[in-house]
């Protein structure tokens, strides 16, 4: 099953990413952008000024992110899809090539047949804290607009998750994951040997073995109240 979360920077897509993940035990796919840098030995800043650099930028970031996929064998969440294309449009002055290519329309089909996720923007993610200094609302707004339309020229099915609220977001992601068959990933079951040493000696039977040893704590389920993430997660940057 291919889940994707897309959307504008600074909407929260990391925190979800990682939350499905580790709920539902499925490969994370990061953010693929930041390791086109890397290797480019360049910043985004120097990349703008430069027409030509910054088209190649993208246009490896979004061949990364199609290759990173496939080799996941169609079981994975992925924090993004198509969303570099939107910062092509706002960065850039190839676009008309890049989304008529027959690579980007066989991906987006690729996309439709996945479970898609559109995070809204929200001015209250946009605080500075460090990392995000200076992000422009405006910005924002111009690639959620950009996404949104990707998405309906190309038929992509999409749930939108406008609540700034991660409880009400993890319900929404559960509810829609349990409908398409996604099951959470089951606690591993401690061997006999080790849950012997999980009864309470009050509650054991009347003669009953006791195997002696330190107690071990009971797998537990994870939930949205020890989800250790804030909302704001501080590797969702503009791409």
């Amino acid at each position: 099953m291919r889940i994707y979360f897309v959307g504008s920077h600074a909407t929260g897509k990391t925190t979800l990413c990682r939350y499905v993940s580790r709920r539902y035990d499925l490969p994370m796919i990061s953010e693929v952008a930041r390791a086109i840098l890397a290797e480019m030995e360049s910043s985004l800043d120097a990349l703008r000024t430069d027409m030509d650099l910054v088209a190649e930028y993208q246009e490896r970031v979004f061949a990364r992110q199609v290759l990173v996929e496939r080799q996941h064998a169609g079981r994975f969440v992925s924090d993004r899809a198509f969303d570099n294309l939107a910062y092509v449009a706002e960065h850039t002055t190839n676009a008309w090539a890049m989304m008529n290519d027959q690579r980007f329309r066989d991906y987006m089909k690729w996309v439709s047949e996945g479970i898609v996720f559109f995070l809204r923007p929200h001015p209250s993610l946009l605080k500075e804290d460090g990392v995000r200094a200076g992000v422009s609302w405006d910005s924002v707004v111009r690639i959620d607009g950009m996404v949104k339309l990707m998405l309906e020229q190309h038929g992509v099915q999409y749930l939108p998750l406008e609540s700034v609220s991660m409880q009400e977001r993890v319900r929404a992601v559960e509810f829609v994951l349990s409908r398409c068959g996604v099951h959470e990933a089951q606690p591993a079951k401690l061997p006999s040997r080790l849950r012997a040493q999980t009864v309470p000696p009050g509650l054991a039977a009347a003669g009953a073995p006791v195997v002696p040893g330190p107690a071990v704590a009971p797998a537990q389920r994870p939930g949205v109240e020890a989800w250790p993430y804030s909302l704001v997660d501080h590797g969702d940057h503009e791409a």
